[in-house]
């Protein structure tokens, strides 16, 4: 027997109510690891690596990452939990935690009834209506962010750290609501803010998961890289061979912008792969006739020359003076952060007028928000946060907790706050529609949140709650207060994105009326 063939092995099969009572108890374990890291008041949790290193964190999406289960059927609701946690934190940057504390409360309350009497189909129907009336009303109560919120939805999301929370608000301050903020390890022990010219391009994200060189968070980063901008597709790494060489020679990074063949990326990868190059590849950005425009911008704001065959150009002829350079890009799975270098009469300033007259003159609204787009990304710039620390434990932890405050940060900009501490889905509790018996469900489940924060800082679950919208516990001081003015906020794209993806991933478990599991070795003897 070919034992590495995935299909060739040993599987158990368990169902009914079996299959569902393990899945549940896949579901707790990993949600009791996890809400303990919940709220001002929540703990860290100290869990050991493939390597047999401690590591301390109060990053929910980590501490899901870190639990295997050795039952298989187990682990897989464990594992369904953990795309319900990385789906919230790929859409929103925070909220892994809500997400597996709904979770495990909404299937809690599905598993409470008798399904005898009430269909599957029925409870989704309820659940999912009751599912747009809380996004309606957290919608109908969402609160734009001031300059004087912003330090409190950093504080919020670094786990109340008041002088992280200030740092990253300094970041956003200075590079504005459509800017770019990164983090870095800083040289020193101390914590700062760096802000340097920088551009984001979207829709340039990955070409392929192979030129990744951070593992941890799935990123191409480049040091120092030579740009290469090409408008034409490369066919052959001929084309481009004096460049490679060059850098190879001179150990430097390759960023690529440029359409590709599949035997050029090929070539590049095997390069990456034997250590010959760091090399990234991404797409062209922008969108039909503004991609030239956008290419021409990117070309000055980094020292390139543009290639373009349909203008004369001869890939041929490519060589190492028609290269720009950058400090640092960065690209994720969507989009690529270039930290630009200065450069001496590159014509930046006179674009910059040029395209903001564009702006100005245009009348078509789809036009001028394009040209808008161009005249941020020549304008911009980037707040680094270099994390310095005492130990590399605490650097990793420390890591964590500003990277989710950074995408918190970032999301509350972009779509507003709602009250913190859970109180904004208890409100909303209050306002579903119980006429069926999946709305019940889903009024019940999303008490979990606020009755987890109160439970991690040794409050009982029974205490008065305000019947005043938008009131609850500091559970700081243990005073009821306006959770806005008290800083107490969450933002509201994390909140919905949370109890989405939990909602989407129980339903589908519970759904399922067969388990089929990898066996376990039985390693006892």
């Amino acid at each position: 027997m070919e034992y590495n063939n995935p299909s060739l092995l040993i599987k158990e099969l368990n169902f009914g109510e079996d299959a569902k009572s393990k899945i549940s108890t896949g579901v707790e374990k990993l949600a009791k690891a996890v809400k303990s890291t919940l709220g001002a008041s929540g703990k860290c949790v100290i869990y050991e690596d493939a390597r047999g290193v401690p590591v301390i964190t109060k990053d929910g999406v980590t501490v899901a990452e870190s639990v295997v289960l050795y039952d298989s059927v187990e682990n897989l609701g464990a594992t369904l939990i953990k795309e319900a946690a990385k789906n919230t934190v790929k859409e929103a940057g925070d909220g892994t935690t809500t997400a597996t504390v709904l979770a495990e409360s909404l299937l809690n309350e599905v598993n409470a009834i008798d399904l005898s009497t009430n269909s599957i189909r029925d409870v989704k129907q309820g659940v999912n209506k009751a599912l747009s009336n809380v996004n309606e009303y957290l919608d109908s109560i969402k609160i734009d962010v001031d300059a004087d919120m912003l330090t409190n939805v950093a504080t919020i999301s670094c786990n109340n750290d008041k002088d992280l929370g200030l740092i990253i608000a300094e970041a956003y301050s200075t590079v504005g609501k459509d800017g770019v903020v990164l983090m870095e390890t800083s040289d020193t022990e101390e914590t700062y803010v760096d802000v340097v010219d920088g551009v984001q391009l979207q829709e340039c994200g990955l070409t392929s998961p192979h030129f990744v060189t951070n593992t941890d968070k799935q990123k191409a980063e480049l040091e120092n890289p030579l740009i290469l901008i090409c408008m034409s597709e490369i066919p052959n790494i001929r084309k481009i061979q004096t460049v490679l060489e060059y850098a190879i020679k001179n150990n430097r990074a390759l960023l690529i912008v440029a359409p590709v063949s599949q035997q050029v990326k090929s070539a590049l990868l095997m390069n990456k792969v034997k250590g010959n190059i760091k090399v990234n590849i991404i797409d062209l950005p922008g969108f039909g006739p503004t991609k030239k425009d956008t290419c021409e911008d990117l070309a000055i704001l980094t020292g390139a020359t543009v290639m373009n065959e349909e203008l004369g150009d001869d890939l041929d002829a490519i060589t190492v003076d028609m290269l720009g350079e950058a400090e640092l890009s960065v690209t994720d799975d969507k989009t690529t952060v270039i930290t630009t270098l200065e450069f001496e009469g590159n014509d930046l300033e006179e674009r910059i007028d040029q395209v903001a007259k564009l702006v100005a003159d245009e009348k078509n609204g789809y036009i001028k928000k394009k040209l808008e787009q161009r005249l941020s990304m020549l304008s911009g710039s980037v707040g680094i946060i270099r994390v310095g620390a005492d130990s590399k434990v605490e650097l990793k932890e420390k890591r964590d907790r500003v990277e989710d405050a950074i995408y918190a940060t970032k999301a509350a900009l972009k779509e507003g706050i709602v009250p913190g501490g859970g109180i904004a889905l208890y409100n909303a509790s209050q306002k579903i529609s119980t006429d069926s018996v999946g709305e019940q469900i889903l009024a019940k489940a999303i008490l979990s949140p606020m009755a987890t924060i109160l439970d991690n800082a040794g409050i009982s679950t029974n205490i008065n709650i305000s019947d005043k919208e938008g009131e609850g516990i500091n559970v700081v001081t243990g005073e009821t207060v306006s959770m806005v003015d008290a800083g107490i906020i969450d933002p509201v794209l994390v909140t919905k994105s949370a109890l989405k993806n939990a909602v989407s991933v129980v339903m589908t478990i519970v759904s399922a009326d067969c388990i089929i599991s990898n066996a376990r070795a039985d390693e006892s003897n």
